[in-house]
């Protein structure tokens, strides 16, 4: 296999407010828009919103999504100030093994910071 790129494809029931929360509440660059289909940038990857997903107005459970879409990044606490002044929730949980901060996207999808 000579893999060109990897994507994650996230189906999602209100793609217009998933698509408007991955872009500018989380800052990832549009690539190419389209009617019920969006790629964004996702750390030398992409990640495609689609439309017709299923939402819940709560977290998923793993059953119900047994994914996590997770962002290391460079400077963590820089990433959870700038998240929370784009009003984004993010729950920061201290580990042995390190720090995440859970976001929980609109559809109800875990998304995590990873430091």
């Amino acid at each position: 296999m000579n893999i060109r790129e990897t994507g994650i494809i996230l189906f999602c029931e209100d793609y217009d407010s998933a698509l408007k929360f991955y872009s500018e509440k989380l800052g990832l660059n549009i690539r190419r828009r389209g009617e019920g289909l969006s790629i964004l940038d996702f750390g030398g990857s992409y990640l495609m919103i689609e439309s017709n997903g299923v939402a819940s107005n709560r977290e998923k459970t793993r059953a119900e999504n047994p994914i996590v879409i997770r962002f290391n990044v460079n400077n963590f606490d820089s990433t959870v100030s700038e998240l929370k002044a784009r009003g984004v929730k993010v729950d920061v949980k201290k580990f042995d093994w390190g720090i995440i901060g859970i976001v929980i996207d609109p559809e109800g999808n875990r998304i995590e910071i990873k430091d």
